[in-house]
């Protein structure tokens, strides 16, 4: 499936919020599959995919860590110069807004892992068909 669930937490960039989030998520066998912390002032958003939704809803609700859900894309792309951009001009030439992007190498070096929000999903779902679209 080429689309995910990420939670954010909108919440104060001071030291400590993520070790409380990762602390609620630790303690409830959540484990974090990726993460994006941006540099901000004031307050931040902290996005996450977990491995158990359920498990992190649930775990941040009991500790009252307020978060919002969003759809995220999951692309596996050649790690190589030039592959985002690829991504990136199909979605400019569609006029589809990237909101919030961040990515990570496999374990063996090959791959990218990039995970996208944007303005149009489902559009952006069409328009990448070719690329490739992994669960991660």
């Amino acid at each position: 499936m080429p689309t995910t669930t990420q939670l954010v937490i909108s919440c104060q960039s001071k030291p400590g919020v993520l070790s409380d989030v990762t602390a609620v998520l630790g303690t409830a066998g959540v484990n974090i599959k990726a993460f994006s912390a941006p540099e901000v002032t004031g307050t931040g958003k902290l996005r996450l995919l977990v491995a158990d939704l359920d498990g992190a809803r649930k775990a941040l609700k009991t500790a009252k860590i307020k978060f919002a859900e969003e759809t995220a894309l999951i692309l596996s792309l050649e790690n190589k110069p030039g592959a985002l951009k690829e991504v990136a001009d199909l979605l400019t030439k569609n006029r589809i807004n990237v909101r919030c992007g961040y990515c990570t190498p496999s374990r063996e070096g090959k791959r990218a892992i990039v995970v996208l929000t944007v303005s149009n999903t489902d559009k952006a779902l069409t328009v990448l068909r070719d690329q490739s679209l992994d669960e991660f």
